[in-house]
């Protein structure tokens, strides 16, 4: 059980904290993205492996995230990942972020899959280098919601071009900058004035280099979706919840 966790000491650094001098909520996900990486290299399956030895690369599909803090610039933390099931063709992956006295700060839910280059089409994970069993606690497993569709061009709020800083290893939009957007569709003294509590996040298309993404925002309840398309197709929503 032990050993399918990761765990790193990280000191939260000037690139990681926005303007609230705190570690900044898309930073939050790179880091939780960053030790996600190196959890799966520790476990020898990570994204260089299957696309060396299998033709084939992860997606992240869907992510849940709690914040009960942020922690401040230059405060150290202990980041924990591990991989909570092995569901054939889909996996979820906890991370855990504590302060220096063990408090919990932030906790995420990451539901991953493997895709083959070749068909695009998802693999079975027990036909791959993964874990099976005899997997640690989880400390975030709640089920992933169903978004209402009801968004209209009244809730359209900007558009993005597709640059090549935006491309990562897969050659696709790295999932970071879906979430740089969809924060963007706040002022900044909006989120300095207003406490990201939850996110619920589900990446539905890839888009890539020189294409034109609409973002929209609609508000409900205690809740702002946030939706993202390409033409006409869905590539990325979200739900936000503020303290």
């Amino acid at each position: 059980m032990d050993n399918l966790i990761y765990t790193s000491e990280r000191q939260i650094s000037s690139a990681y904290i926005d303007s609230s001098v705190r570690l900044g909520v898309a930073q939050t996900l790179l880091l939780a993205q960053d030790n996600l990486t190196e959890c799966f290299g520790m476990l020898g399956c990570d994204g260089v492996v299957y696309r060396d030895k299998f033709n084939a690369f992860w997606v992240l599909t869907k992510m849940m995230v709690h914040f009960n803090a942020r922690p401040g610039w230059r405060d150290t933390v202990t980041v924990r990942t591990f991989p909570i099931d092995n569901a054939r063709i889909r996996t979820h992956v906890n991370t855990e972020v504590l302060d220096s006295t063990g408090n919990s700060l932030i906790s995420i839910n990451q539901e991953a899959c493997v895709l083959s280059f070749d068909t695009h089409r998802p693999m079975k994970l027990t036909d791959l280098p993964y874990p099976a069993d005899n997997f640690p606690p989880a400390v975030m497993n709640e089920p992933f919601n169903r978004f209402a569709e009801d968004f209209t061009d009244e809730d359209f709020v900007f558009e993005q071009t597709i640059r090549s800083c935006h491309i990562d290893m897969s050659h696709h939009m790295n999932n970071i900058e879906y979430i740089r957007l969809a924060l963007s569709v706040f002022t900044d003294d909006y989120r300095r004035q207003n406490e990201i509590t939850d996110m619920e996040l589900h990446y539905l298309g890839e888009s890539q280099e020189g294409q034109t993404l609409r973002v929209y925002r609609r508000d409900s309840d205690d809740k702002c979706y946030i939706y993202i398309l390409q033409d006409s197709r869905k590539v990325f929503e979200c739900s936000i919840t503020f303290r």
